[in-house]
């Protein structure tokens, strides 16, 4: 890696945001890297899953609440998942902070992860804005390719199940495949290493989502394979009642943390603070 591709520590000018953070230096990984992760973020579960088990709880929870309102008032499904994707980052990082306390030697304690956000609060609330809007650009361009290709009434969730696994009207799922492709894949582009690097090194939102694009861009095959990898556990969550999520979510979210430890070379620099 040339110097001038990426700002790194050694060129503090060019490559500090306005926080005075140098850019984070991203990595190339291996294209088999995304089962590396799985098998560290399981290893974080395994030591003390109780701190991990109440996150995947939370996350099942909010499965199934979903499930309820969209069968009995679809009407108030957007704004519940308006309210899940501000609340699903918080989650995330506590599961984060649970893998940097086993990271430091310390024993992980829920408590301690439960107040993480405080660490970078404003960054952490702008990220979690900007999904929302994602998502209600997302829920409008649905209902449009709903409008223009969709032949009947609107579908029920077996319905719309039934035409997918039948392939029928492939224009309609064509065209809604294409426009889920595109914002799922801001949506994970833009979030690979943003919420670890928030946390671990209070870096602000901008800096924290440009650098989740890098490492998109440098490593497409094993993003690939870990947004594949992603997709199915949480697909296998779902298909169990939700149940599932209680140990995938967990297990992703812990390993989405030594993702970025893969994907983004550590700060070095002097800090007084023992919590950081």
């Amino acid at each position: 890696m040339q110097p001038s591709e990426v700002p790194n520590e050694e060129h503090p000018v060019t490559g500090e945001d306005a926080q005075g953070l140098p850019f984070p230096v991203v990595r190339e990984v291996g294209a088999l890297a995304p089962f590396e992760w799985l098998a560290k973020g399981a290893a974080d579960l395994a030591r003390q899953p109780g701190a991990s088990i109440f996150y995947g709880a939370c996350f099942a929870f909010m499965g199934l609440l979903l499930s309820v309102v969209f069968n009995h008032a679809s009407h108030l499904t957007s704004a519940l998942v308006c309210g899940f994707l501000l609340l699903g980052p918080f989650l995330a990082l506590g599961l984060y902070d649970l893998s940097r306390q086993r990271e430091k030697g310390l024993s992980p304690m829920l408590a301690h992860s439960l107040l993480a956000v405080q660490h970078n609060a404003g960054s952490i609330g702008i990220f979690a804005l900007v999904l929302v809007i994602i998502f209600l650009i997302w829920a409008r361009a649905s209902l449009i390719v709903f409008a223009l290709f969709y032949t009947s009434e609107m579908p029920s969730v077996s319905s719309f199940l039934q035409q997918v696994v039948s392939l029928q009207n492939a224009e309609f799922l064509m065209a809604y495949a294409v426009v889920g492709l595109i914002f799922a894949s801001l949506v994970f582009g833009s979030s690979v290493v943003a919420m670890p690097l928030m946390l671990d090194r209070r870096q602000d939102a901008v800096t924290s989502i440009l650098a989740s694009l890098i490492a998109l861009g440098r490593n497409p095959l094993p993003m690939l394979i870990w947004a594949v990898i992603i997709v199915l556990l949480t697909v296998a969550g779902f298909t169990t009642l939700f149940l599932g999520l209680v140990i995938l979510m967990p297990l992703i979210g812990h390993a989405t943390w030594h993702a970025y430890r893969a994907l983004v070379e550590p700060l070095q620099r002097p800090d007084s603070d023992p919590d950081r």
